[in-house]
């Protein structure tokens, strides 16, 4: 049996107090989209374990993948070296992400992804003499990461980090879009990124925010011509774009990356969560030639490089989790949830207690008007047989594309039930 008493006393988990922990669930296994309990108690998982476990537990092909590279070797530094299952990634990555992202950094988490790629920015600009650009340009609303340069990008007032405010490097931050997806954006969107960039641009080194899907920060789904325009306003005033598909790749949103719903295309592109379809943690930073030979001028190198950056048993298991939605129907699962999800969540929106119901690909968001009470909410969930987390006033789900359409039910009516409590 697991300590539960050792895990409530010593073991710190994430977004939790020491002196007053959450209640945890004790899986035991986990297989399909099922969460096994050590009580004998089956959860349906409609969090895909963060929004990582596309395929969803105890996958035979990825099973196969990371049992196969075991044979040969569990990891090896990549400092001078490289190794098969890399390459391949690296093959695999640049051949799916927009043309002009030819270059692949790997590294080990999407916080870190994000961290690689505000360094590339960074330098690229002072590798090429302009010493100047060392600022950062975002929405509010957005959330990047954990880290301190992740932090900074995040949303200072009504984000997780507000406590760090001081400490952490001091960035610009447009108002979040309110246009939604499937709608024509309004100027006034546009409007507070174009006022920074023309009063600041030759301090902004890069433009960086989550395409198409606000994540943690917000859950929000806004409209695909304001990403198309600051691109375009990117290019006017001469600063890199950053896009954050650590949430949204791989199909999430509907296409393979949120970026083709505007079809531009970013300098540099950072990717994790369901890279490996959930199974190992692994990230990549991707960025242009331009950014690459900015960076490496007169023999410049790129000072990043975590000790686990490549492992090849990530790298094989990315490799096999690709191919797999590569050969399935990922498209058509992926309108069905959205289907699904749109019919099976409209009830919500007639509680008193819910502000919105949003729907985009295999993302279902229930904005309710006050803070959901973490503990209770969950224990509501778990005696419906169902795992959901929520945050703040979010209520969502983000599932595994495979689960079939009755255990979708059973996720969208706890959360129905829930509303109208």
């Amino acid at each position: 049996m697991i300590d539960l008493e050792f895990d409530r006393a010593h073991l710190w988990h994430p977004y939790t107090s020491m002196d007053n922990p959450l209640p945890v669930y004790p899986v035991k296994k986990a297989e399909g989209v099922r969460l096994y309990l050590e009580n004998g108690r089956e959860l349906i998982d409609g969090m895909a374990s963060w929004w990582s476990m596309i395929h969803g537990y105890n996958h035979p092909t990825l099973n196969a993948a990371v049992t196969d590279q075991l044979d040969d070797m569990a990891h090896v530094m990549f400092g001078g070296i490289t190794h098969g299952p890399a390459v391949e990634l690296a093959k695999k990555l640049v051949s799916l992400t927009p043309a002009p992202l030819q270059k692949v950094f790997l590294a080990d988490s999407g916080s870190v992804a994000i961290e690689v790629a505000i360094k590339m920015a960074m330098q690229y600009w002072f590798n090429t003499g302009v010493t100047d650009k060392t600022k950062l340009l975002t929405i509010r609303k957005g959330y990047h990461g954990d880290t301190f340069a992740a932090m900074s990008v995040c949303d200072p007032d009504s984000g997780m980090h507000d406590r760090f405010t001081g400490l952490l490097p001091q960035q610009y931050f447009a108002q979040a879009p309110e246009s939604k997806f499937g709608e024509p954006c309004q100027d006034s969107d546009l409007a507070s990124v174009r006022d920074l960039l023309k009063a600041h641009h030759n301090n902004i080194a890069a433009v960086i925010l989550e395409p198409i899907v606000q994540g943690a920060g917000r859950m929000f789904f806004y409209s695909a011509d304001y990403l198309a325009g600051v691109k375009a306003l990117c290019n006017d005033y001469n600063v890199l774009l950053i896009a954050d598909e650590i949430a949204t790749g791989f199909g999430r949103s509907g296409k393979f990356f949120a970026c083709e719903h505007a079809g531009i295309s970013p300098d540099i592109l950072c990717l994790g969560k369901a890279l490996t379809g959930g199974y190992m943690t692994l990230s990549a930073t991707l960025c242009t030639d331009k950014v690459a030979s900015g960076i490496s001028r007169e023999q410049g190198v790129f000072m990043h490089g975590p000790t686990f950056m490549g492992n090849p048993l990530a790298c094989a298991c990315a490799l096999a989790s690709i191919e797999l939605l590569e050969h399935s129907d990922w498209q058509g699962r992926i309108a069905k949830i959205e289907t699904q999800l749109r019919n099976e969540l409209a009830p919500c929106s007639k509680a008193a207690s819910v502000i919105d119901v949003r729907v985009l690909g295999a993302i279902g968001v229930v904005e309710m008007q006050d803070p959901v009470d973490m503990s209770s909410a969950q224990a509501f969930f778990v005696d419906r047989g169902v795992w959901i987390r929520p945050f703040g006033k979010l209520v969502y789900i983000m599932p595994p594309y495979v689960i079939e359409a009755d255990d979708l039910t059973r996720l969208t009516s706890a959360i129905v039930e829930f509303t109208q409590r």
